[in-house]
Order: structure tokens, then sequence, then C-alpha cells
């Protein structure tokens, strides 16, 4: 039989079957010695092929379909173990707020080069757009046009109040989308703002540390009304970046990627080389030095690694 992966707890999947059935299913030893890293080989969103045990009212997936993409995750902690939270994706969607918690412009670019890496567009919600003060506002403006200008899908919404709920309805329509985001930003009162209903647990923000406590367990992919399907995951703290290259950074900073047959140097880190185009261009305020700083941080973090 085949379906869909519905659910992950770590050790347990539900799968949807192509007959309209759910199914607890758990892996086949296999799939642990098959070279996948990751600590779980099998992610929400991913198709796979399944049989059902004889007697028992459980099933064993036998087989993962070629994945069209996914995205991938390196735990910041000493383990450094890496994890699969989303598959065979239309778009990945940020949940983004500049307080209470902030979301660092740093967390923003990892996410989208992570994206890019793994060829799936990307856009983000500005949440919590109830709380904004007049400065805050000019500021959520800045944020918006850096983004915006290099192509990236901007919406501004308050989950609270549901306002500019039916705008990402739109957008997110006929699509299955990954949901993602720091915990505390918003990310289950969004939901229940677009799946009136679903009754999503929500969680307050830690005093302590401005983060917010985790609400959401494990991933999991939720219907839409309006057609289309969510993948909702556990809030992020970091986001490790795995498996790019640091010669290949540059080509998922879509200002970079336009400018790398201008280098001088063919193999031009983009660092403090002579007759730089991204450094000229950061020069002369064409490169967001946000952005660059990203970059920096990222290639760095990459290179000690290798």
């Amino acid at each position: 039989m085949r379906g869909l992966v519905t659910k992950s707890t770590g050790s347990w999947y539900q799968v949807l079957g192509d007959d309209g059935n759910r199914y607890e299913c758990r892996i086949k030893g296999i799939f642990r010695t098959q070279g996948i890293k990751t600590t779980n080989p099998i992610a929400v969103g991913d198709r796979v092929e399944f049989e059902i045990e004889q007697g028992q009212q459980s099933a064993v997936i036998t087989k993962l379909e070629p994945r069209k993409n996914y995205i991938i995750r390196r735990s910041v902690n000493l383990s450094k173990q890496t994890q699969i939270i989303g598959a065979n994706l239309d778009l990945a969607l940020l949940v983004v707020t500049l307080a209470s918690p902030p979301t660092s412009t740093g967390f923003i670019d990892r996410f989208l080069v992570t994206a890019e890496a793994y060829g799936i567009p990307a856009a983000l919600v500005f949440n919590k757009l109830d709380l904004f003060s007049e400065e805050g506002l000019e500021i959520l403006a800045e944020y918006i046009a850096i983004y915006e200008n290099l192509g990236y899908p901007c919406f501004t919404v308050s989950a609270l109040e549901r306002e500019n709920i039916e705008t990402l309805n739109e957008v997110l329509k006929d699509k299955i989308t990954l949901i993602s985001g720091h915990s505390g930003v918003g990310k289950s009162t969004l939901i229940n703002a677009i799946i009136p209903g679903s009754d999503l647990k929500t969680g307050n923000i830690s005093d302590w540390s401005d983060k917010g406590k985790h609400t959401t367990t494990f991933a999991e992919m939720i219907d839409l009304p309006f057609s289309g399907k969510l993948i909702d995951t556990p809030g992020i703290r970091e986001l490790g970046i795995v498996d790019i290259e640091p010669q290949e950074l540059s080509h998922y900073f879509p200002e970079m990627r336009n400018l790398l047959n201008q280098c001088k140097f063919h193999n031009c880190r983009h660092i403090n080389e002579p007759g730089c185009a991204v450094l000229d261009a950061l020069e002369n305020g064409e490169i967001e030095p946000s952005r660059y700083d990203s970059y920096l941080s990222i290639y760095n973090n990459e290179n000690n690694r290798n």
C-alpha cells in the first residue's frame, strides 16, 4: 500500500493511505542502514509504501518514495544531529516577530538560505501586528523592504485579532506549506486563525528568557478547509545549516548570486578579495549589511565545521 506521512512522533508515524484510511506505522529496521544521516529517516510530507502486519493493528513502512525537496536543520547543541522537518513542500513559511520574542535577521536568513538550497519557495509572515507602536511599524516596514526587494513575499498579520488572515489564506490555497518559527511567535495561534476549530494549544512567553514555551511537540500535517495542507512543526530555538559547502553559500543569497560572474576571481569568497563584485555592491549600498553579516556568520560556521 502507498500513502502520505501526516504525523511523526519519533518512533511512530501516522500515514494517510491512498485508500483514505489512516494507519499507525513504524519503520522497518533497514531504514537505519541506508546512509540516511538524520535522526528521522521519514518525515511529515513523505510519500511511502507500507504493509499491514498480519494480526496487528499497526503497519510497517517498507519504502520511502523519492522526495522533490525537504527542509532540514542541524541541532546547535553538542549532538550536532540533523533533522528533516518537512518534505515535498510547495512553500516554506517562516513566522516572524520583531518583539516578544524577537526573531533575528540571522535566523531569518538561515531559514531562507536553507529553503533556497533545497529549491523551496519561501515567504515571511510578520505576526503580532496588534502590538506595534507607530515607531514599530516603521521598523517593520524596513524589514519588509529588505526581503521583498529580494523577491520573498512578506505578510503582516495579527493572529490574535485575525487581521489580514484572508490574504494569507489565498497564498496557502492548494499548497503543501511548512510553517515554522521560534517558539512563542504565535504559530499555533496563527493556525487556529487560519483553521477555525483546530484548537491547537497555545502558550505564553517565558518571563525570564522572553522565549516561547514549546506548544507543538511533533510535526503534523493539518488539512486546510479551503484545499491545501499545513505542516505544523515544533518551535525552533536555533537553526543550524546542513550540507552547504562554504564555497556554494553565495549561490543561496539572491543578491549575491546575480553578481557571481562579475568577480575578478572565479573562486572568490566575497570576504576580502580584490575585484569582488559582492563587496563593491555592499559598499555601494546595494546589499543590505545585515544580509552580508548573515553570510559571514554562516560561511565561518560552515568553514570551521569542515
